[in-house]
């Protein structure tokens, strides 16, 4: 799929060698796009990636600067963006809007700064970025820094601004006053692991009953997301009980669209449903609706962070990965040009991990790495060098099951039993997080794992039991 592969510890080696591959090269950090893309022959023309996923504090922090605006840094993922507190307190959209990205395993990979970059009208995280006023941070090694407001940086679909030698660095927003409220809407043909039909964000500022200022945001019904402004501006002025001028503001927008008929939906289905979802997003935005849960289940550790590198390395054929797997050292020769999962499963001879749908999609390759749990049919093996890995075979033994294991045989969970090593290694990541999860984390638990056989509802008792039986062991 690539050529040569460099795992870097500092910008700077990232820029230089970006600047001297030029369009052979692309930054990949989560990688849960461009991967599929390179598997399917779709991206044309890439010989080198570059991995800048473990550049340190700098590049995967969420901060508030002394002017009020939130900066992310490239490698914030979407669960980092769902579980902060400022996120989810001064920017509820983008929280919203992260919460509805693929599946508790891909939002561990997959950062806000790759969902903008990608530029498809349907990723969700970029009609909030849009609505809250966003501005992207560019740098070259030949021409420096610029930057670009996020409403200038698309030309197209799948298309943006960027130059080769450019990387997207920073991402950054002013914070929502106490005035402001927010809403992101994703109407999908399923509850999770879906792309969007339609998704709207709005952003009102209201002040004693009046919409001082109003922006809305489209995605999926335009070749490029875009704000509608006419359908915002109609708000401005309005009071927040106007149903009339609600629903005038939601045909504008309506209007504004240009969407497109595909497998997921007609067009004209898109335009009957982004009038109705615009409408709810305003009057969600008015009653400050927060349906986020409380406590998301992450399937990670915010306090957990990836191993740091201690000099940037090339991988091609012949060169060493030198990696952590169940807790033994592993020095493997070969498998550079691989997905994590074929390297576990052909180079390290662990075959417990499954391969389902080969795009992130089933879970059944689901491994836990640096502390996340993952898809592994998503991460180039080379990634694993430096990296700490635990597998299906690291999580109990036959002289004594895992809790979760144990539980899973108890109460009938296994059918087939091609997905269980999937499901149990998302429960054991949970049951790590909460302890005690309620039946919904459960639920969340297990939102990117399928299983074709049956129904859900023994593999959920079985977690609960297996929870149950891990508190009497406390």
């Amino acid at each position: 799929m690539w050529n040569e592969y460099f795992n870097v510890n500092n910008l700077e080696d990232a820029l230089t060698i970006l600047d001297e591959k030029g369009s052979e090269a692309r930054i990949i950090s989560g990688g849960t796009d461009l991967i599929l893309e390179l598997e399917r022959g779709v991206r044309k023309g890439v010989s080198t990636l570059i991995d800048v996923s473990r550049l340190g504090c700098d590049s995967n922090c969420i901060t508030l600067d002394d002017q009020d605006n939130i900066h992310l840094g490239m490698m914030v993922t979407h669960n980092q963006c769902v579980g902060s507190k400022l996120i989810r307190e001064r920017a509820y959209p983008l929280a919203r809007a992260c919460w509805e990205v693929g599946s508790p395993q891909i939002r561990n990979r997959g950062t806000i700064a790759g969902n903008i970059i990608t530029a498809s009208p349907a990723n969700d995280t970029i009609s909030p970025l849009m609505a809250l006023g966003a501005t992207v941070v560019l740098i070259s090694k030949q021409g420096g820094e610029r930057e670009v407001p996020i409403n200038q940086f698309y030309t197209g679909v799948r298309k943006n601004v960027m130059s080769p030698q450019e990387m997207l660095v920073d991402i950054y927003f002013p914070a929502m006053s106490n005035s402001q409220r927010g809403a992101f809407i994703k109407y999908a043909l399923r509850r999770a692991q879906a792309i969007s039909v339609v998704n709207v964000s709005v952003i009102l500022d209201i002040n004693e009953n009046m919409i001082r200022d109003a922006q809305i945001a489209m995605g999926s019904v335009t070749p490029i997301v875009c704000l509608a402004s006419e359908g915002a501006n109609h708000l401005i002025g309005k009071s927040i009980d106007d149903d009339e001028a609600f629903e005038k503001a939601a045909e504008l927008v309506m209007l504004a669209a240009n969407p497109i008929s595909d497998i997921r939906s007609s067009q004209e289905y898109r335009n009957n449903i982004l009038k109705v979802v615009t409408k709810r997003a305003i009057h969600q935005s008015i009653k400050q609706f927060n349906d986020l849960p409380d406590e998301p289940v992450l399937l990670s550790s915010l306090r957990e962070k990836s191993q740091s590198l201690a000099e940037s390395s090339k991988h091609d054929q012949g060169v060493t990965i030198k990696t952590s797997i169940n807790g033994k050292t592993y020095e493997v020769k070969g498998g550079q040009q691989k997905t994590l999962l074929r390297f576990l499963r052909e180079d390290v001879g662990l075959i417990g991990t499954k391969e389902g749908c080969a795009e992130g999609e089933c879970g059944a390759c689901t491994v836990h790495l640096d502390g996340k749990a993952v898809m592994a049919c998503m991460v180039p093996a080379p990634r694993a060098h430096g990296a700490e890995i635990t597998t299906i075979e690291g999580v109990g033994s036959e002289e004594e099951l895992h809790p979760v294991q144990a539980a899973f045989i108890q109460e009938g969970a296994v059918q087939c039993g091609y997905c269980t090593p999937g499901f149990i290694m998302s429960a054991v990541k949970l049951l790590e997080e909460y302890p005690n999860p309620s039946h919904e984390q459960v639920k969340q638990s297990i939102t990117g794992n399928l299983c074709r056989c049956t129904g859900y509802y023994k593999i959920i008792k079985a977690i609960e039991e297996a929870a149950t039986l891990m508190e009497i062991d406390r």
